[in-house]
């Protein structure tokens, strides 16, 4: 495995004139992809979607320097670079359709969070004389693709035909990630699975308990925002983005399965009020994954799994005053939406808005003053990755997405002090104030467990889409502050 990121050559101004690209699929990443080769000057880019969109696409895209098919066969006979952005689910059932009118000599891809599935249809489906070139963005459609990991997969072509992938991808202005299928599955469940069934479990007990936590004074502070917000930001996707990775991977539905016994385990020993041994897991946990030793405070240095030895890192969340920078951060996008905020009919549907709430301090909560917290999907995120064996770490530079980045500096944040982590034990064993709410936690998390067991597309869209309804009228204020703290991040 391999990253770069340097420029590579751009494209020669014929090449940009004459290689036409073709995008299968143009939902939201399709569009972004289209729109992003037609900025960065690539004259014929061709797309089309079901064919029963092709009237209303269309005309959404008259005279708009990107043309509009009827289909893939439209788009595969013509095109030098074929793109399948198509869910993981269905790339099977769409590639045999369209597979067979791939120009000769082209180079296919496929846009799918997971590559197993599409790995199979290219093979079974595609030509022997079209080249597999595959790709991967690794953030959504409102994430600026800048300086972002964007896989690229040299599966079945020679270098040269790398070369021009690589010139028609430099749009994105990404840092390329080299990988292989395999490898390319295990880093998606290493970085995404259980940072996904975390977020899952939260929105769902927090929608059980019939409560918006930002609502509730036990959630303030900077680590409380980072999850707040990141939750109502998967649960304003659509639903098949995260189902595929969940339900086609199979490393993801192992860890998700360990996640909710993680769960289980670590409540256990907090309704029993065992706080030694709780403590006791979670430092042998902190130990594992981040090599820091019981009374080690503020490390600035983290074990590498390939070698074991320790590295120097600068800490993903500095220090409180970062965190407490998030409060300001979200301030800053309440004020900015000002008197539309006011206006909006989810004040007066569901009480307190998110902006109301956040002005109604006068400054950010210091990290340092927040009340106890078991901060239970914390501890079992850690206690997972060491009951796996995995280190974060290992992915974090090569494709971490922007959300992972955001949930692993939590984490790093609440066990980098071995004070922090034994009062969340002893707030897990002594303080009630939270027991429902963990409940609650770990119930939801066993539920999406079974969900991906059980493998089926229809209850996971069923369970998302119930979580997703109660949020809704809340999605707009919250992508509002979402993208504020992502810019903290990125820039700190």
């Amino acid at each position: 495995m391999a990253t770069t990121s340097t420029t590579p050559p751009s494209a020669a101004q014929h090449e940009m004139d004459n290689v036409e690209i073709g995008i299968i699929g143009m939902g939201d990443m399709g569009r972004l992809y289209a729109r992003i080769f037609r900025d960065a000057g690539w004259k014929r880019i061709n797309v089309c979607d079901r064919p029963e969109n092709y009237a209303k696409l269309s005309a959404e895209f008259k005279d708009s320097g990107i043309t509009v098919h009827p289909d893939g066969h439209h788009v595969s006979r013509r095109s030098d670079y074929i793109i399948y952005s198509v869910e993981a689910a269905y790339i099977d059932a769409v590639v045999e359709q369209y597979g067979s009118s791939s120009k000769m000599g082209s180079i296919v891809a496929g846009q799918t969070s997971v590559k197993a599935p599409e790995r199979a249809a290219f093979e079974k489906h595609l030509p022997d004389d079209v080249y597999i070139i595959s790709c991967h963005s690794m953030h959504g459609p409102k994430v600026d693709p800048t300086g972002q990991p964007l896989i690229l997969i040299q599966h079945r072509a020679p270098d040269e035909k790398m070369r021009l992938v690589e010139r028609i991808m430099a749009a994105f202005r990404s840092n390329f990630v080299y990988l292989s299928y395999e490898e390319h599955d295990t880093v998606t469940a290493n970085t995404q699975a259980v940072t996904h069934a975390a977020f899952l479990s939260m929105g769902t007990a927090w929608g059980c308990s019939n409560q918006y936590p930002w609502e509730s004074e036990r959630y303030p502070g900077g680590i409380e925002t980072v999850k707040i917000n990141i939750c109502l930001r998967i649960y304003s996707a659509k639903w098949h983005v995260y189902a595929g990775l969940a339900l086609l991977n199979p490393s993801a539905k192992t860890q998700v399965t360990q996640y909710a016994k993680s769960c289980t385990e670590l409540f256990k020993l907090m309704v029993a009020e065992r706080e030694d041994d709780l403590a006791r897991r979670v430092f042998a946990a902190r130990r594992g994954v981040f090599g820091w030793d019981d009374d080690e405070d503020d490390s600035t240095s983290v074990k590498t799994k390939s070698s074991g030895s320790r590295v120097e890192r600068k800490p993903i969340l500095m220090s409180d005053t970062m965190l407490d920078r998030f409060h300001i951060a979200a301030r800053r996008a309440a004020a900015a939406k000002g008197e539309a905020a006011a206006k909006s009919p989810t004040t007066a549907a569901s009480g307190t808005s998110v902006d109301a709430h956040l002005d109604a301090t006068s400054g950010p909560t210091p990290a340092a003053a927040s009340p106890p917290n078991s901060h239970l999907s914390l501890l079992a995120i850690v206690d997972c990755w060491h009951s796996l064996g995995i280190n974060p770490y290992d992915h974090l530079d090569l494709a971490a997405t922007p959300v992972f980045r955001m949930w692993i500096g939590v984490c790093e944040y609440l066990f980098r002090s071995p004070t922090r982590l034994r009062q969340a034990c002893r707030a897990a064993a002594r303080d009630h104030d939270f027991r429902a709410d963990d409940t609650e936690f770990v119930i939801a998390s066993r539920g999406w467990a079974q969900a991906v067991q059980f493998g089926s597309f229809d209850n996971y869209r069923r369970r998302f889409e119930e979580t997703r309804r109660f949020f809704e009228n809340r999605f707009d204020e919250a992508s509002v502050v979402g993208a504020e703290m992502l810019k903290v991040v990125l820039a700190g």
